[in-house]
């Protein structure tokens, strides 16, 4: 290794180590803000927590990485040319792309690590970290029995302290309310002088010990037949023992197998499997419609891909929709048999005599199970519409069948599009954070040329200059990544390239930053702006004295 790599890189990872770990603290304490509620009073231990940390602290690798990155060069490189080690490198021959080099290859190095994070690692991380806090949030409160305090912990009971000695265990004036055998109409309350409490020594229960107390047990009138005779009990003691289980306030571990399906917990190869499951359903979806649309107009054709099977959202659907109309339905049935009788054939159409050639045409009516009658004893031409060629009994019910068919057609058809707008929103969520995976790594590699050109043309180290310009930068980017992920989940614009407008935004800026810092240009130079105002007012002076002159 040169002199000169030896030099970045040694003036290089230590500043990136201590950045690196000052953004990881300040994302994880953002982190836990969030979830102290539901942290906060569940008697949690001190692994528990650091274990939750430390899943957090994975899944927050790809964002601490690119803002180490970027401190780190701007930090390196404005020591340098505060120093004027960059003027002497450069008055040598060392061009800056050859002092950059080995932060280059160390910003290639962190787009690696970036992405065998994102897709190895933080997916088992937000696993476990998912599963630990769904534990967490449905796990009771730390029992604690406060003094003059009612306390509603274990269910079923009621339990109040008058007082409670400074060793924690002896306990005055004790009064506890027993509903745990209320459905059967039982009531029980426990009133005691003194006692103590405590629990076992392997935890799973809490004891408490009462002394010079009284019981009284009585039955909810409520569950008497009669109730002005009820039993009365009333029992004294000088010492009663009541065990409790802690069982309940115990962390309980669900199955992690139940939250597999979140797109924040999958590889990039298990997230393009969804999305391809994603485009499956919505094909699916999308034939079924047809298919189900085909049992209403013979003239389209039915779609047999997905025949054989059919997916259990859509199946529910398709029932909750099919209970909706049969409910609409009954409705006009009822309606209609109220105007028309029920089942009875219309007076105004006689009998067909038998043995005579009907000019009635029979048809089969899936709804009501009896034929309609359609009269043609008229040439077709003199009818001014379909419908008048039924009888006038018969139209009503045409009517109300082809309202149903309508009816059904429509519900139908919304369930189906507001089923496909979901399915392309979903598929939106997981092509984004699919690309997203490969965007944070490579956002690494464009900081090493905005940071490292700034440092180099502010001519600035320390923590003051290189912090201020990265957290300008770095909220830029940030700001870019959330308005994306929101015009991409509205269909503004495709989800891949809505993952990539960040680096794409930030690039060109990248290379701007590195032409001018190896051209030893001013970032913004205005001194060319007032040449050519000067020239300008020179011109127009010359102009009027021309004019001038002339008159």
């Amino acid at each position: 290794m040169k002199t000169i790599d030896r030099l970045l890189v040694t003036s290089f990872v230590p500043p990136f180590i201590v950045t690196f770990m000052i953004a990881m603290f300040v994302l994880v304490m953002q982190v836990l803000w969030l979830y102290i509620d539901d942290i906060a009073g569940k008697g949690l231990g001190f692994f528990l927590i650091m274990e939750l940390l430390t899943y957090k602290s994975l899944s927050l690798v790809p964002m601490a990485l690119p803002l180490a990155v970027l401190i780190s060069s701007v930090m390196v490189m404005g020591n340098m040319a505060e120093r004027y080690e960059l003027s002497s490198l450069k008055s040598a021959g060392v061009s800056l792309a050859r002092v950059m080099r080995p932060v280059i290859f160390f910003g290639a190095f962190t787009v690696l690590l970036s992405f065998f994070c994102s897709n190895n690692l933080i997916p088992v991380a937000n696993l476990k970290f998912g599963s630990r806090m769904y534990d967490i949030q449905k796990q009771k409160p730390a029992l604690r029995l406060e003094a003059g305090i009612f306390n509603d912990d274990f269910d079923g009971y009621a339990i109040h302290i008058g007082s409670k000695k400074g060793d924690g265990r002896s306990i005055e004036d004790v009064l506890i309310y027993d509903h745990s055998e209320a459905n059967k109409g039982r009531l029980s309350q426990i009133l005691a002088g003194s006692g103590e409490m405590y629990a076992t020594a392997d935890g799973r229960y809490f004891v408490m010990n009462l002394r010079d107390g009284h019981q009284y047990m009585e039955a909810d009138p409520s569950g008497s037949s009669d109730s002005r005779s009820y039993p009365f009990i009333r029992t004294n003691f000088e010492s009663w023992s009541k065990v409790f289980d802690l069982s309940e306030f115990s962390l309980n571990r669900t199955n992690e197998d139940l939250f597999k399906s979140n797109r924040s917990m999958m590889t990039s190869g298990q997230l393009g499997e969804a999305i391809d499951s994603f485009a499956m359903k919505i094909d699916r979806r999308a034939v079924g419609i047809s298919n189900q649309f085909s049992s209403y107009f013979t003239f389209m054709p039915l779609d047999s891909t997905y025949l054989a099977e059919e997916d259990e959202e859509i199946r529910l659907e398709k029932e909750a929709v099919e209970r909706e109309l049969e409910e609409k339905n009954k409705q006009d049935t009822v309606s209609l048999n109220l105007k028309a009788g029920q089942g009875e054939r219309p007076a105004d159409i006689p009998e067909p005599e038998k043995g005579a050639v009907p000019n009635k045409l029979a048809r089969p009516n899936r709804f009501e199970g009896r034929p309609l009658l359609q009269d043609v004893s008229k040439p077709l031409p003199e009818y001014a519409t379909l419908l008048e060629t039924f009888a006038a009994g018969e139209r009503q019910r045409l009517l109300s069948k082809s309202k149903s068919f309508v009816r059904s057609i429509q519900a139908h058809a919304e369930s189906a599009v507001r089923s496909i707008d979901r399915l392309k929103e979903n598929r939106v969520k997981y092509i984004y954070e699919l690309h997203t995976k490969y965007s944070m790594a490579v956002v690494c590699f464009i900081f090493v040329f905005i940071g490292a050109p700034m440092g180099a043309i502010v001519r600035k180290g320390g923590f003051g200059y290189p912090i201020l310009i990265s957290i300008i930068f770095f909220m830029i980017f940030i700001v870019l990544t959330i308005f994306c992920r929101k015009i991409a989940e509205t269909f503004v614009i495709p989800a891949a390239l809505a993952a990539w407008i960040p680096c794409l935004v930030l690039f060109p800026v990248g290379v701007l930053l590195t032409r001018t810092a190896m051209n030893d240009s001013k970032l913004v130079d205005l001194s060319s702006y007032f040449g050519a105002i000067r020239k300008w007012v020179g011109r127009l002076k010359k102009a009027k004295t021309a004019d001038e002159a002339a008159a």
